[in-house]
């Protein structure tokens, strides 16, 4: 099926319907085939336009801190000679702070043209989050995978991280912190009135060995450390 796209550089989605329901809201259902006998169909009929859906992708960043965008609306339309034409409509949308993906933000009279009388249908945009290569989000709540060198983890330190709304914030990490185990920020995740939680999840990159010293100082490491990490499986 064709249907209405949106798009404006990578915020856009597709319009769920077809161009069936299209025209079936400007002639009326079944009406527009029986043909020319008894004058115009449409004459005192009153129909609201349909509701339009569509899914639009936006940042993680516009849902802390809110944005206005322009979205290109192309949708079908009949010209004069009753030809088949596609025109674009340009719209500006607000994306409130807070919004979360599975959203619907209206946009009232922005669907279907209506009948006689009947006023226009409503635009409903269905919001979903651009892939994050930093960020996951499940509901309000944002994880973050943070890497931590071996000593900074056994030792401790304090390193600056990237929030999603788009600014540092300054985390102090524990010594003795394990892979895997999550540090909450309450109240660091998506805003809203009871806002969600920022996870952070350290993992543990270990340096490359390239040269003999770094092959040494692992050697020295080894030998300072009666540890085995697979203690548990022996019996």
């Amino acid at each position: 099926n064709e249907g209405f796209e949106y798009s404006d550089g990578g915020f856009g989605g597709a319009y769920d319907g077809d161009q069936s329901e299209f025209f079936e809201s400007l002639f009326g259902r079944g009406k527009h085939r029986q043909g020319g006998r008894g004058g115009d169909p449409r004459q005192g009929m009153n129909f609201k336009g349909q509701d339009h859906h569509a899914k639009i992708l936006i940042d993680l960043a516009d849902a802390y801190n809110g944005a206005k965008r322009t979205i290109a609306l192309h949708m079908p339309s009949l010209d004069p000679s009753g030809h088949v034409t596609t025109q674009e409509r340009k719209l500006d949308v607000s994306i409130p702070k807070g919004i979360k993906a599975g959203q619907n933000l209206r946009l009232a009279g922005q669907g279907g043209p209506g009948m006689g009388q009947g006023g226009a249908g409503d635009l409903y945009l269905e919001i979903d989050f651009h892939p994050n290569p930093i960020y996951r989000v499940d509901g309000k709540d944002v994880y973050f995978d943070l890497p931590l060198a071996p000593w900074e983890a056994a030792l401790g330190a304090t390193v600056n991280i990237p929030t999603p709304a788009g600014s540092t914030l300054e985390l102090k990490i524990p010594a003795g912190t394990a892979a895997g185990r999550k540090m909450r920020l309450k109240g660091k995740g998506i805003p809203s009135k009871e806002a969600g939680d920022l996870y952070v999840v350290p993992t543990i990159t270990l340096p490359a060995a390239d040269t003999d010293a770094q092959k040494e100082a692992y050697q020295t490491f080894e030998k300072a450390f009666d540890f085995n990490p697979r203690a548990r499986f022996q019996s």
